[in-house]
């Protein structure tokens, strides 16, 4: 297929199917260059009309479909093969008056027919001033090659617009549910007009589907183009608004309101004589959007990245579409720099808006963060609040109901406590006070000379009652001799109280030191303790209001952290600094400095100084050397007796004073108290005695009240041990998080004594109930007797009234007396004397021999009392289970040793076999409750449990596989 263009100017060629002779020799042009130096080669018009015309020759067996593609041609043209008309864009006309202006892109299909193949295109403009004719190549070939090649083009624009599409959605979504984002609508119709652009231009979709004639599609193609060109840099404007004034951007409003009048307004023939008008508003553009963005991205805004390069794509396209509309018009539509371009505008948006959730989000967590600290603050408040006043409350009731047993010491002792406290609580309200006073100034300080150590040793007696129980001593290295400070002496009390209070509050034991020294004539007052100490995250902003190393519900010694806030604020006012340092579980240590009230004598070198000298010490020994009137606590290391028939009561505090209060509320009734200032020695003390109910304080040191619950509910039921908690929120929170950890009831404080009396009594109830009746449980377990013991029993002894007799007689004695034992009521005793438990597992034993004689080999070891009291059917179900389980799966048969051995204060009992034995995982399930159908036999758990419950311990169980097992408990006297 071969053949040359000719173009005929100022004709239209119809070959022998027009009016027109055969044409003379033709002038030859490039198809693709403007027609305007062949129609007017003076002025280069390209106003006129004329006929391209070309022959194809082909072989003459070429019979296949083939297809014809024109791109837009200005203004108005008509496609004729082989003389016949095929397609068209508008109506071209010899004048204005005969034309009808269209410029959409167009093809067609046909067979050929011979070996020639002629191909006509009239082509007519009126309207374009710059170009004419066919400025772009025309296409031929096979349908298959046409089709591909349209559907390539349209299908990549509709690509690109439905890609935009998109975003123009989710930015309307934007808009109507996130509220008003500023710069989204110029993102919208940003993307409006870069839509209306693409269906416009090229393929020219638009106008193939919308009825939009020529006058319309010119305004548009301007107007799409200037709203790319505005809206685009509204949006590099408004992302560098900050640091650029948008007045001096103004005639860019102007200006383009200018060009969009000029559209809108102008006639079609001027306008179009203007020609691309608003190309220096899209160079301007080009430059200054990258640029603006460039210059926001240098000064630190990470999101004018995103813009700089859409910024840098548009301006690679419109280089790009200058070049290939005026030198590669053959090339066709290229929309990949204007995708990314859009994509960068997109992400710009998309991380400005997570940045604004990311802040808000930030802003949130702050707020509750805010808030979280006000509720803790107030519940810390309220704890600090209430515990003096509960224990103030508590204190003068119990002496108001000590009617009965009045002592003159006694009473004495809890004045002087409730005077401790009060005054405990006095120096909270002014911490109180004090922290809006410091905020507005208005604290005065009256500075005279103070002696520091005497100061110091009174604060040193005020505190002692909250050590109390502690293992902690006090002791005060100061000097009498140190030189006085020029301070004010209640604001110096106030300094001190504080310091001491957390060193107290903090220490669980060791030491609390004072010490002080003489440095460029100022006081240095150390205070320091072997405490928990402080991280060193914490100790940079321990000093600020209600800052604290823990300020949850939880916190190892609550307060309400304006205590160092205080301190710090009071110190810088008369003259002096203070300072922290700490190591985290080795104690820490607060430094406070004053000026000397006599710097004269005390400006000397260090080596002088009072302060460096042999030092005089002042111990308050805090865990003895007490008055002898004063009340003791039961001590943690000496547990109450084991009797049984008293109510045993655990209290764990880490405040002393709560537990002196709570003794003396309950002094009147009949409860043995023991106490314990930490969860690790409440969980020891568990271990050593029987227990029937815990008080349990929910903001505790180390382990709160909350972890203990749960610590202990991991080896006792609710039933077994109830636990109360006393707490001082009451928020429903709080309250469920007790309950979820294992508590059977809480009191809020301040607490009625009434109240807290009711209670127990109730919680105490329940479990003498249910111990009752696991001791019900063990004697109705005897006396359900197994049928096949009874029967074989039976059996037994009517096979012996055949061969013998005597031993009939035995048997049926010794099954008498097993009778006899499982069903006396005294099983179901607290307690019974040795003897009777013997008697029933010697009866048991006695038939068990009988009947497998050799097999079953019985020791005895017996060292103690038989009228000592032990638990009712404690010793046969171990003997029962080593019978069966352990000797007798042997076929041989084994042993089994009882020995008992008493103490002064307690005895030992082992069940020893040389049976089966056990692996470790039948032994550590073997006394665990399991569901109702899983379990096999509850003897051994029952024993268990009521071990646990009269002696604190249970059974201990040591055992290997093939060798034996012995099972052994303690009974306490």
């Amino acid at each position: 297929m071969n053949g040359e263009w000719e173009f005929y100017p100022h004709a239209f060629y119809m070959n022998d199917y027009g009016t027109l002779p055969t044409p003379p020799k033709p002038d030859y042009i490039n198809v693709s260059s403007n027609w305007g130096e062949t129609l007017n080669p003076a002025g280069h018009s390209p106003i006129g009309y004329g006929s391209y015309r070309l022959l194809i020759h082909i072989h003459a067996n070429e019979e296949q479909l083939l297809g014809i593609r024109v791109l837009p041609v200005p203004t108005a043209s008509e496609l004729y093969i082989n003389g016949q008309l095929l397609a068209s864009s508008g109506t071209p006309g010899k004048d204005i008056d005969s034309f009808t202006a269209l410029k959409v892109p167009y093809y067609a299909y046909f067979y050929p027919k011979g070996e020639t193949i002629e191909v006509v295109i009239q082509v007519a403009n009126y309207y374009d001033y710059f170009k004419g004719g066919l400025t772009s190549p025309v296409l031929i070939g096979t349908q298959q090659a046409i089709e591909k090649n349209v559907w390539y083009s349209r299908s990549v624009q509709m690509l690109l617009c439905a890609v935009l599409l998109i975003h123009a959605l989710y930015a309307c979504l934007l808009r109507f549910i996130g509220g008003r984002i500023p710069g989204l609508l110029n993102f919208f119709l940003l993307i409006v007009s870069t839509i209306i652009s693409i269906l416009i231009d090229d393929e020219r979709l638009l106008q193939i589907w919308l009825p939009i004639n020529y006058d319309w599609m010119i305004r548009l193609f301007h107007l799409s183009y200037l709203g790319i060109i505005y809206f685009l840099f509204k949006h590099a404007l408004l992302l560098s608004m900050e640091r650029t004034s948008s007045s001096r951007y103004r005639w860019f409003d102007y200006t383009s309101l200018l060009c969009a009048g000029i559209v809108l307004f102008l006639p079609l023939q001027p306008l179009l004589r203007l020609g691309y008008f608003s190309i220096p508003l899209l160079l301007f553009t080009v430059v200054a959007v990258p640029t603006l963005a460039f210059r926001s991205a240098k000064h630190g805004n990470r999101n004018a990245m995103y813009l700089l390069l859409g910024g840098i794509t548009i301006t690679i396209n419109t280089i790009w579409g200058i070049v290939s509309t005026f030198y590669f018009p053959e090339i066709g539509y290229y929309p990949f720099d204007l995708i990314f371009a859009v994509l960068a505008v997109a992400a710009f948006w998309f991380k400005r808006h997570i940045n604004s959730t990311t802040e808000l989000k930030l802003l949130t967590d702050k707020l509750l963060k805010a808030d979280k600290r006000k509720d803790d603050f107030l519940a810390h408040t309220s704890h600090e609040l209430r515990n003096p006043l509960h224990g103030m409350l508590n204190i003068a009731q119990a002496v108001l109901d000590d009617e009965a047993n009045r002592k003159e010491s006694r009473h004495k002792e809890s004045l002087r406590l409730l005077i401790s406290v009060g005054r405990s609580m006095s120096f909270l309200l002014n911490d109180l006070l004090d922290i809006s006073r410091l905020k507005e100034n208005s604290i005065y300080i009256q500075p005279a000379p103070v002696c520091v150590q005497a100061v110091a040793s009174g604060v040193i007696d005020m505190l002692g009652f909250m050590s109390e129980g502690k293992p902690i001593r006090i002791i005060n290295e100061i000097p009498e001799s140190f030189p006085p400070v020029q301070a004010d002496e209640n604001r110096l009390i106030q300094v001190l109280f504080n310091l001491l209070h957390n060193a107290v509050k903090f220490t669980m034991h060791g030491r609390i030191e004072l010490r002080a020294t003489v440095q460029n004539g100022y006081a240095r007052i150390t205070i320091s303790d072997t405490g928990i100490g402080i991280d060193k995250a914490t100790i940079e902003r321990i000093f600020h209001p209600y800052e604290q190393a823990d300020s949850s519900v939880t916190s190892l010694a609550g307060g309400i952290g304006l205590g160092l806030s205080v301190c710090k604020q009071l110190i810088e006012l008369q003259g002096g600094t203070i300072f922290a340092e700490s190591v985290l579980n080795h104690g820490s240590t607060f430094i406070f400095t004053l000026p000397l009230a006599m710097t004269a004598d005390t400006t000397k070198g260090d080596d002088s100084s009072p302060g460096n000298a042999p030092l005089p010490t002042y111990t308050v020994d805090t865990a003895a050397d007490k008055a002898d009137d004063m009340t003791e606590l039961p001590a943690v290391s000496e547990p109450p007796s084991p009797a049984i028939n008293k109510i045993r009561i655990l209290a764990v505090d880490d405040d002393p004073v709560n537990l002196r209060v709570l003794t003396h509320a309950l002094a009147s009734e009949p409860y043995i108290i023991g106490t314990a200032v930490s969860g690790n020695e409440a969980i020891a003390l568990l271990n050593t005695v029987r227990w029937d109910i815990m008080i349990i304080d929910v903001m505790m040191p180390g382990m709160s009240g909350y972890e203990l619950t749960k610590r202990v509910r991991q080896h006792y039921s609710l039933a077994e041990l109830p636990v109360l908690l006393l707490t001082a929120r009451s928020q429903l929170e709080d309250i469920h998080s007790g309950f979820l950890a294992g508590a059977n009831d809480y009191i809020i404080k301040p607490m009625n004594t009434l109240e807290l009396k009711s209670r127990i009594r109730a919680l105490t109830d329940l479990t003498l109930a249910v111990r009752d009746r696991m001791y019900m449980e063990a004697a109705w377990l005897q006396a359900q007797i197994k049928p096949h013991f009874f029967f074989n029993t039976l059996n037994s002894i009517v096979a012996l009234s055949e061969i013998d007799t005597h031993r009939m007689h035995k048997l049926a004695d010794a099954f008498s007396l097993y009778l006899h034992a499982s069903f006396d009521f005294k099983n179901s005793d607290k307690l019974v004397s040795l003897s009777s438990e013997l008697e029933l597992v010697q009866a048991y034993l006695s038939i068990e021999k009988e009947r497998f004689d050799e097999r079953l080999q019985v020791q005895w070891d017996l060292k103690a009392s038989l009228e000592m009291h032990v638990p009712p059917l404690s010793i046969q179900p171990l003997v029962e289970n080593a019978v069966l389980h352990g000797i007798l799966k042997r076929v041989r048969g084994g042993s089994i040793l009882i020995r008992i051995a008493e103490y002064e204060d307690r005895a030992e009992v082992y069940i020893e076999d040389d049976g089966v034995g056990m692996d470790e995982t039948t032994i550590r399930h073997i006394l665990v409750r399991s569901s109702a159908k899983e379990q096999k036999g509850i003897g051994l758990i029952n024993t268990d449990r009521r071990l646990k419950q009269l002696y604190g311990q249970g059974l201990r169980i040591e055992s290997r596989l093939n060798e034996g097992t012995i099972v052994s408990f303690k009974i306490l006297k």
